[in-house]
């Protein structure tokens, strides 16, 4: 790997709670993460009070108001009881946000560097993130966002999987995921999936095509894995097997759709999400 000379230090992970097991094993991830570099975590629960209470009278709406919200510290307390939070600065917010889009606007505010989410789906990869709330952040968070799946108490970043097309649009990406892992002193691995079926090179294409990344990402060239199978999730899937990964890597597009490979057939990415829970970071380009 090619090194990052002096990488941005990531100070702030902020983490969306809704006391549920899936924001509770995103807050461990978290609390992996700060505790290997010195972080505070911001713990976030958004209320999105119903329009029935902000409909009500001044004063009966900001009595209301002020009860979800003393009822949404007290939860706090049992959830955030936690020994591994035991040495970790750990910080709480409450807020009345509906839409989960304006959480970029709290990251904004409180100097967040890294999101880490949990999440609801039990499907595919592209269900991973489609039709929830995470969707939601992942399309507008102009942060990175990491977001878990499965319980991972021994959570580490050492091996770092990278997926893109290797287009000049995925530079910016490549260059932060990079970022990102030098923070760990991780090893980054580059893989392009190669289909029959979506966008289809020949190996001299694909090779052409990745040292023009590099050229634009400004960097020497490193080595990328080309891996042919019939699906991009179907390769990703049968790659990510023949290695310890501790975090898959992707770049999104912002408002549109998650890389295609997330968009693949349902039955598809309902296999792929059987074998594949490595938690996701996404990269918005």
């Amino acid at each position: 790997m090619n090194e990052v000379e002096k990488p941005f230090k990531m100070k702030k992970i902020l983490v969306p709670v809704d006391f549920s097991k899936p924001s509770a094993h995103a807050l461990h991830v978290a609390a992996r993460i700060a505790e290997q570099l010195q972080a505070e975590i911001i713990v976030l629960h958004m209320m999105g009070i119903s329009e029935a209470v902000l409909t009500k009278d001044e004063a009966q709406e900001y009595e209301e108001a002020k009860y979800y919200m003393n009822l949404a510290r007290k939860r706090f307390k049992p959830f955030l009881n936690q020994p591994y939070l035991e040495h970790i600065k750990v910080r709480e917010i409450v807020q009345n946000y509906k839409d989960f889009k304006e959480l970029n606007k709290v990251a904004q505010e409180q100097h967040i560097n890294l999101i880490v989410m949990g999440s609801h789906g039990t499907s595919g990869i592209g269900d991973f993130f489609l039709g929830s709330n995470t969707e939601k952040v992942v399309r507008s968070s102009d942060i990175p966002v990491l977001v878990v799946k499965m319980p991972n108490p021994d959570f580490k970043v050492e091996n770092i999987l990278f997926a893109c097309d290797f287009t000049e649009d995925s530079v910016l990406a490549f260059k932060n995921v990079r970022e990102f892992a030098a923070n760990f002193s991780a090893k980054l691995n580059l893989v392009y999936i190669n289909t029959p079926h979506y966008d289809f090179n020949s190996n001299t294409e694909i090779e052409e095509r990745i040292s023009k990344f590099f050229y634009k990402a400004g960097t020497i060239e490193q080595e990328v894995t080309i891996y042919n199978d019939y699906s991009v999730e179907h390769g990703l899937m049968n790659y990510s097997k023949k290695g310890s990964y501790d975090i898959l890597a992707i770049p999104t597009r912002g408002r549109k759709p998650v890389l295609h490979f997330l968009l693949g057939s349902r039955s598809i990415g309902e296999d792929v999400a059987n074998h594949a829970n490595l938690p996701v970071l996404t990269f918005k380009i």
